[in-house]
This record gives structure tokens, C-alpha cells and sequence, in this order.
């Protein structure tokens, strides 16, 4: 039977009933003004659409309601409506002209009211969406959220999540799970920044293009010409993971004044010794990394602190790895802030829509029988165009930070359709980073990448036409007594009973296989994963962070046989 299991800061955050999640939820785009909503809210689930009367729970926002720190736990059964009340006046003196309602992200659909008032809509669970709400704004005012989330219709991404966990599929998610809060713009504001690295250089832009400038800590004050302005610093700075230099700089136009920071950095491709590779600021890189699901057993898709990313980018750290793979999930900016700080390079991936089939996405393909063409898989033209929109504002939401070097288009198949033509598309969004239009199969003619999945069997691979990246291989499990969600479910690629055995199978792994393929060519190296999640036990955490299930000095050695 599965068991609850708390990390330190969720325990924590239980036993002070404080909420942790008071941090500036936008780091690269920060403004003075700033009202946070999280707290306890009231709470209901109907059948109806229309405004209940009244609320017959509490929920402690922004955890959803099936995880532990929410307060209730439980899913509520797809098709119904969650209605979320919380009431707010404005503090003094915070007011501008213009006030701005954010919400981190609320899976999957939402209609946010105001006094009454209806405000706005929003489709889609994992982006940021903000409405203006001045107009409806009374000396005391009720915030009223409604959310309908349905796992049974596949058109929207939901990555991870299903209605009958088990493996590699995980407890779902439903309603606010991000940060709600508040901001106040003059008039006339700044509505997005764009940070374009160029790799000695950046350009610094804003929508719309206002009149001002950009002051850049140690390198002086710079005018903005139609909203933009490239700067380049004589003795640049590069960001590695081994020295992740961050500019701060500030934007000021007439009315407006928001903060920022950039890097600079390089990502390309070459050939050296005859092989191509993978470069990070135009040397050869091997990116040493972790399959990162983003899920915590207290919290679900949310941590129970802001501070938890951190503890896991320095845990991953501290054995040596260099990157993460975000694995079809997008996180709240502060996971990507912290890893453009503490130096940990992103592999990003677009969340998945579309019908799964175990047979034709994972079993077929895993023995090698894959279809030669993806031209008709996933016709249907709404769950086509609902992947567009999404990876889109993904792509948007998140192209500002340095340490994202490689997106991930489709994975394993799922959803996956027209390969060649999205890879197209995909970089006409950004030309800057590394895209690998196929992680583990399917694959077609078009990608920056060829990029390979390894379980069951040895690593055998040789470089060819494109770089070559193994994306996913690993996923050894071992479970550490008292630290498992589920010990009568072991879900893993390898069975091991002791750290030791554990440990001396990890290092075997990388030193008889990935070494040799890295001394041959290979690019990037991503095994399964950070921390064990539900059923699945093949991480290098235990679910609740409190067992590292390797040493730190082997590990240490292993990294240092891959540079």
C-alpha cells in the first residue's frame, strides 16, 4: 500500500502553518509593486458552472488539491468545477493606474471573477497568464477562480499525469499549482522583456517600444532605440554550470521600471577529430546530466518550497552532473532562476498531448521496430494545434534564461506528428538553442540532434551525420527502507537490493559504457533520474529527498572521466 511521505521543508511547512511560497514569483521581471494571493482559500467542487453560495473546504494555495500540503487531498472527478474564493483589499499606496492579476498556472481551464465580475479565461495548465482587473476593483474585494480539468480528453498537454497511477505515470494535478498575485503598472508599462542571446552579445528588448534605457551593473547605461538596444561588453563574462556569471541590469522608460539579468554564452555545433559535437561557449561540452520529472511526494507538481529546487539542482551538483532534463513539464520560473545562479544547464521539453499507446509508443519501439514516418500519426487537427499554442508559450515564457540550451519537441512518440515540419517551425521560434525534434525514436530527417534512448540493453552507439545525444538510458532502482511510497511496487530498468550493489552498478554503467561511447563521440549523457517519484524507485533521490543513494566522491570521479 502506498504511504505518505513528507520531505523536511513539507513537514516543516506543516507543523509552522505558514505558507513558504512568498517569493517574488517572476525573477526576471521584477517590479516594486507586488501583492502575493497564496494562503487558505475557500474551496468547493460542483457539478455546475454557475457561482456556488457558499464554500465547503479550505485548500492552502498554490498546492492542489490531491497533494498532501493542499489540505484535502483528493482528485475531484474529471468534468467537475473547483471554485476557489479569496478575499484581498489592496495595501496602502499600492495602487498606480493599472492592477494586474498573475497566476503561475492553473491546470487546465479557468474563468477568473472579480466582484462578481467576470474577468477573464485561460486554457492550458502549465503557462502564466495575468488579466487586468482594475475596472472591477472596490475598496474590498472577492477573487473568485473556477477551474475544470479533464484527463479523459487528450487534446490538451498533461505530461505525466493519469487517472490510474502506476510506473512511470504519476497522481494528477488539477486546478491553481502555481503562484497567484498581484502587481500595479502606470498606464503605460512595460508588457513583455525579450533577452536575446547572441552569444558575445545580447539584445535587450521591450513590448511595447518605449522610450528609455537599460543600466547595466559594472558596464554603464544604455539608450533604447524602438524598445531595443544590443550590448556588447568588451571583456564578456561566459556562463558555464562551472561559472555562471549573471549581469543585473535594469530597464526605465518614462512611467516604468523593471529589474533583470542576462548571460552571455554560446551554443553551436562543430566537428572535432573528425566527430561533430555539442560546443558551450565554442569549446566541446559533454553534458553530463538527469532526467528531472519535477515531482514532489507532499506536493505533487509543486514543491513545498521555493527553496526545494535548489536542493536538488546542489544535490545533482554535488555528484558531479552539469544538466538536467526538465522532463515534460514546465516549472514555475524560480526552478529556472536558480539553475541560471547555481550553474545547471536546462534540456527543456515541450509537455506532451495526444493518445498514448504503450505498444506503439514504448513496447514496439524499445526492441527497435519503429514507424518509418510520422506524416499521419495524431491527425486530429485540434490536438495538432493545441501542441503549437502550447510549446509556443513555453518556448516565450521561458527563452530568457541562459541555462535552457536544448529544447525537446517530442518524446518517445507521444503525441507525436509531422516531425520534420514542427522541427521547421520550432526554430523559426528560436534559432539559438539546440532542438531535438525526436527524443528516443520516430526519428525523421530533421533535427539538431540524433537523439537515442538505452534501457534493456548495452550502449552501443556510433556517432553519424548529427551529433549524438543519448537522452534517456539508466534507470537502475534501488529503495531505501522507509523512504519508498510504495514497497510492494517496484518500478525501475534494474533491481538492486543494497546501496553498495546500487552504487557499484551505477559506476559500472558509466565507466564501461557511457565513458567509452563519450571517448567515441557522444554528446550528452541523460540517465533516469533525479529523485524516485510514486511507484517509479529509479532515482538518485529517494521521493522524500532524504536519502542520496550514491557517494558524492565516486560520482565525483566518474564527472571528471567525462570532460
Amino acid at each position: 500500500m502506498p504511504i505518505d511521505l513528507m520531505t523536511v521543508r513539507g513537514q516543516a511547512l506543516l507543523e509552522s502553518g505558514e505558507n513558504p511560497w512568498q517569493v517574488y514569483p517572476r525573477p526576471q521581471m521584477k517590479r516594486d509593486s507586488y501583492v502575493n494571493l497564496n494562503g487558505r482559500w475557500d474551496f468547493t467542487v460542483s457539478p455546475a458552472p454557475d457561482l456556488p453560495e457558499s464554500y465547503d473546504q479550505k485548500i492552502l494555495v498554490p498546492f492542489c488539491p490531491e497533494s498532501q500540503l493542499s489540505g484535502l487531498k483528493f482528485h475531484p472527478e474529471d468534468g467537475n468545477y473547483l471554485f476557489y474564493r479569496r478575499r484581498f483589499t489592496l495595501p496602502e499606496g499600492f495602487r498606480k493606474d493599472r492592477v494586474l492579476l498573475h497566476f503561475g498556472a492553473v491546470d487546465q481551464e479557468t474563468e477568473v471573477y472579480v466582484n462578481q465580475k467576470h474577468m477573464g479565461s485561460h486554457v492550458g495548465g502549465y503557462d502564466a497568464f495575468a488579466l487586468d482587473i482594475t475596472d472591477a476593483l472596490e475598496a474590498e474585494n472577492e477573487l473568485v477562480v473556477r477551474a475544470k480539468d479533464d484527463l479523459h480528453n487528450t487534446r490538451m498537454p498533461y505530461g505525466k499525469q493519469t487517472l490510474k497511477r502506476g510506473g512511470m505515470w504519476y497522481t494528477p494535478v488539477s486546478g491553481i499549482w502555481q503562484t497567484v498575485w498581484l502587481e500595479s503598472v502606470p498606464q503605460s508599462y512595460i508588457e513583455e522583456l525579450s533577452i536575446e542571446n547572441r552569444g558575445e552579445s545580447v539584445t535587450v528588448s521591450i513590448t511595447p517600444p518605449l522610450s528609455g534605457k537599460v543600466l547595466v551593473a559594472g558596464l554603464g547605461e544604455f539608450p533604447l532605440e524602438n524598445g531595443s538596444v544590443t550590448i556588447s561588453p568588451e571583456d564578456p563574462h561566459m556562463w558555464s554550470p562551472e561559472g555562471p556569471y549573471l549581469y543585473e541590469f535594469s530597464v526605465e522608460t518614462a512611467q516604468d521600471r523593471i529589474e533583470s539579468y542576462f548571460a552571455l554564452r554560446t551554443l553551436d555545433i562543430q566537428k572535432v577529430d573528425g566527430v561533430l559535437r555539442l560546443c558551450l561557449n565554442g569549446k566541446p561540452y559533454f553534458f553530463h546530466g538527469l532526467l528531472d520529472q519535477g515531482y514532489w511526494p507532499d506536493g505533487l507538481l509543486t514543491p513545498p518550497a521555493p527553496e526545494s529546487y535548489a536542493d536538488d539542482i546542489l544535490a545533482m551538483k554535488a555528484l558531479g552532473f552539469n544538466t538536467l532534463r526538465k522532463h515534460i513539464k514546465v516549472e514555475p520560473e524560480q526552478f529556472y532562476y536558480d539553475c541560471d545562479r547555481l550553474g545547471m544547464v536546462v534540456f527543456q521539453d515541450m509537455v506532451n498531448n495526444g493518445h498514448y499507446s504503450f505498444l506503439r509508443d514504448t513496447a514496439l519501439p524499445t526492441v527497435g521496430l519503429q514507424r518509418l514516418s510520422d506524416t499521419w500519426l495524431h491527425r486530429n487537427k485540434a490536438t495538432r494545434q493545441a501542441f503549437y499554442d502550447a510549446a509556443e508559450k513555453t518556448v516565450r515564457q521561458l527563452k530568457n534564461h541562459p541555462s535552457i540550451c536544448y529544447w525537446t519537441i517530442f518524446n518517445e512518440g507521444w503525441g507525436q506528428f509531422d516531425s520534420d515540419n514542427v522541427f521547421l517551425w520550432f526554430k523559426k521560434l528560436d534559432d539559438t538553442r539546440f532542438v531535438d525534434a525526436t527524443s528516443g525514436w520516430f526519428r525523421r530527417k530533421l533535427s539538431d540532434v540524433d537523439s537515442r534512448h538505452v534501457y534493456f540493453k548495452d550502449i552501443k552507439l556510433c556517432p553519424g551525420e548529427k551529433p549524438l545525444v543519448l537522452s534517456e538510458f539508466g534507470g537502475y532502482s534501488y529503495k531505501p527502507e522507509g523512504h519508498v511510497f510504495n514497497m510492494e511496487k517496484t518500478y525501475g530498468y534494474g533491481k538492486f537490493e543494497n546501496p553498495e550493489e546500487f552504487a557499484h552498478a551505477v559506476e559500472k554503467l558509466y565507466r564501461e559504457q557511457v565513458v567509452p561511447a563519450y571517448e567515441k563521440g557522444l554528446c550528452a549523457a541523460i540517465y533516469t533520474q533525479v529523485s524516485d517519484v510514486e511507484d517509479e524507485t529509479n532515482g538518485l533521490l529517494s521521493y522524500d529527498r532524504k536519502v542520496v543513494k550514491l557517494p558524492a566522491d565516486r560520482m565525483q570521479v566518474i564527472a571528471q572521466l567525462l570532460k
